[in-house]
């Protein structure tokens, strides 16, 4: 009979293996010593220490998930406790139980793991959706549908959360997608009616300026092409290559009209410039009369002046008010002095003036008469009284003289 601490063979050849649970048969030997029956069913648990050894690198060092861990996990330790073998049985046994313990907790960290990322996938979704509505809610239609055409592309990236939630937001974002597509085609349609209407009217602006090119009223065809511009710009853009071509017929009209206004008053400017150093010279020869000092002479100098001014003829536009505003200021200083020297020798004036002395020289005697009779009485208190007389008298006097007419 031979044994070991973990088997033995008794002396009928049979080979037991020691367990928790007692002895069992584990085989039969009848072809060489005992030791050697040992020896062969010890390399079949060597063999179980190998396989223990490889599923337990998987679980730790790879990705093996734990349902399939566990399945390999039960299924060598059904192995093992039939195993037909000699060695720690037991202790295979607690090795794939620390195991099952090694994946469950895996399990509850990729459960966790996955929580947080459907989590994280779920905000991911609802932001795409919300920033989806709001893009489907404004009018910036070229970005907007750029960045719409993005966010599909992110949804397709986060994962898929349960089907109810998927769906929900899904629907939502086609929704956004839809109504903003809707209303940005709707726009479209209205720029499109818009522009086809701003082209209809420019064109008729044109037409009309291009009538009007070779017109030779200037001053109402200048007024008619200023309201033209203002309603082109009111019409609003029509597409873009026919507004180019519009402008460019409108512009060549505006042109054509404006250049050949602006020849004819260089020539008709170039004409005017001799009238206007006539002009010139008649105003230096009325402002030699400043300042004015008869009026009845200078009126009649002003008066050729102005005859010869007459007969000159208009003169550029650019000096016009400036040679009309000297003689003027000529005019304005003649009238001035025949307006000052009538107010001088007005008889209405001269009358109050004389009438305003005789009040004066009656006042003064007055007052003088008073002042004596005070100082001859001795009456202290009267001559208190008309103490003020004597300066008085001499205001008055003053006043006099000024309000005298002088004699013509």
């Amino acid at each position: 009979m031979s044994s070991e601490p973990w088997g033995r063979v008794d002396e009928q050849g049979n080979v037991y293996v020691r367990t928790a649970g007692g002895e069992r048969i584990v085989g039969s030997w009848a072809a060489g010593s005992p030791d050697e029956a040992l020896a062969f069913f010890q390399r079949k648990y060597e063999g179980l220490v190998l396989e223990v050894d490889l599923l337990e690198r998987r679980i730790r060092e790879t990705d093996l998930s734990p349902k399939e861990a566990l399945h390999s996990i039960e299924r060598l330790k059904e192995t093992v406790a039939t195993a037909n073998a000699v060695g720690d049985l037991d202790g295979l046994v607690r090795r794939l139980d620390a195991l099952v313990e090694i994946v469950q907790q895996r399990r509850e960290e990729i459960k966790a793991a996955k929580s947080r990322a459907l989590q994280e996938a779920r905000e991911a979704k609802e932001r795409i959706v919300a920033e989806a509505e709001s893009i489907a809610a404004g009018n910036n239609w070229r970005g907007g549908g750029e960045r719409l055409r993005q966010l599909v592309e992110e949804w397709k990236s986060v994962p898929r959360l349960d089907r109810k939630t998927d769906d929900e937001l899904w629907s939502r974002f086609s929704q956004a997608r839809s109504h903003f597509t809707k209303r940005r085609k709707q726009h479209f349609q209205q720029l499109d009616a818009q522009r086809e209407e701003a082209r209809l009217r420019k064109e008729k602006l044109v037409a009309e300026a291009e009538a009007l090119a070779d017109s030779t009223d200037w001053g109402p065809t200048s007024a008619r092409f200023r309201e033209l511009m203002r309603e082109w710009k009111a019409a609003g853009r029509a597409h873009r290559d026919v507004e180019d071509e519009l402008w460019e017929r409108f512009r060549k009209a505006q042109d054509t009209f404006f250049q050949a206004r602006a020849q004819v008053f260089a020539e008709r400017d170039a004409e005017l410039r001799e009238n206007q150093e006539a002009k010139e010279a008649l105003v230096a020869e009325a402002e030699k009369l400043l300042p004015v000092t008869d009026y009845r002479a200078a009126r009649a100098v002003l008066r050729s002046i102005h005859e010869r001014w007459e007969a000159i003829g208009p003169v550029p536009r650019d000096a016009r008010a400036r040679l009309e505003g000297r003689l003027s200021a000529v005019e304005r200083a003649v009238r001035e002095a025949e307006e000052e020297e009538w107010r001088r020798t007005n008889p209405e004036a001269r009358a109050r003036a004389e009438a305003t002395v005789a009040q004066l020289r009656n006042s003064i005697a007055q007052l003088e008469r008073a002042a004596e009779q005070a100082r001859q009485s001795g009456d202290q208190r009267k001559l208190a009284e008309t103490r003020p007389a004597a300066p008085c008298s001499k205001r008055l006097r003053r006043r006099w003289r000024s309000s005298a007419a002088p004699d013509p």
